[in-house]
């Protein structure tokens, strides 16, 4: 477990090389929030109900949440990000800026849907948290039960991975220092956002997820919300103060990075060094 980064910020790296790398006072033990990475976990967990018989992935949406009009849009396009949806639900703010996106706040869009999507489902990628946001919503009306009690049930126990969660102990949290290295406040992420972004993760357990279902693939084939470049799967994440870049290649070498008060492409461009730098080692 080792790594690569371009400059000095707090950051955490596993890799499939060498010992963790942590610098200035990151931990593999602290909760931090790995943004989009929850989106991993929300796609396993349609693969899986979708595997138990509770739901199809070509399923369409209204069949799960009858307040949507007929869209076109199935679970599998929300996992793909080709719904036509855009990127962010309408009236998000700035501050915090999913606050007010609570699950009343999800449904009332509900029946506007065929007038949001920006093009017809299937034809083109646009990422969406708003996507995401439903599928979560579909999952916990399909399985029965919440979006945390779902994906532990589904995903996380059967993989033997504990620490991730929506809301940590705040004693264990780690987040960025703001001005004056006073604590910032994370954004309000637990509501109907959750599934495309909400949940947090030890360093340590988020490099598990990648490792369990991209190397040793205990669930079989990645889930469809894995990116794919080339022989390399991957997922990153950002929120204000964190980014996160996580994958592994076809031949089993593998990388998580998680940097506070980094700039994502950065991350992602130590992510994708590391794996090169891997490749050559002794």
């Amino acid at each position: 477990m080792t790594g690569f980064l371009t400059r000095r910020v707090p950051a955490c790296v596993l890799s499939d090389a060498a010992a963790p790398s942590v610098r200035d006072g990151h931990a593999v033990d602290r909760f931090v929030e790995i943004g989009s990475l929850t989106k991993v976990v929300t796609g396993t967990l349609l693969t899986r109900l979708a595997a138990a018989g509770a739901l199809s992935l070509d399923d369409p949406l209204e069949r799960w949440l009858p307040d949507a009009p007929p869209t076109g849009i199935t679970l599998l396009h929300l996992a793909r990000h080709t719904s036509g949806l855009p990127r962010l639900p309408p009236g998000v703010g700035h501050r915090d800026p999913y606050a007010a996106f609570d699950r009343p706040a999800l449904h009332g869009l509900l029946p506007r849907l065929d007038t949001l999507a920006t093009r017809p489902p299937g034809q083109e990628e646009e990422y969406s948290n708003f996507g995401y946001a439903l599928l979560g919503e579909a999952l916990t009306a399909a399985g029965g039960a919440g979006y945390e009690e779902l994906a532990a049930e589904h995903v996380l126990r059967p993989l033997n991975i504990t620490e991730v969660t929506a809301r940590p102990d705040p004693e264990r949290r780690l987040t960025a220092p703001g001005l004056f290295g006073r604590t910032r406040r994370p954004w309000t992420m637990d509501g109907a956002i959750l599934p495309a972004g909400g949940l947090w993760a030890t360093p340590r357990a988020a490099a598990d997820l990648v490792v369990r279902l991209l190397v040793e693939r205990r669930f079989g084939d990645p889930a469809p919300s894995w990116q794919r470049s080339g022989v390399l799967h991957w997922h990153n994440g950002a929120t204000r103060d964190a980014s996160l870049f996580g994958g592994a290649t076809d031949d089993g070498r593998w990388v998580l990075i998680h940097r506070l008060n980094a700039r994502p492409a950065e991350t992602d461009r130590a992510g994708v060094d590391t794996l090169k730098r891997s490749r050559t080692a002794p």
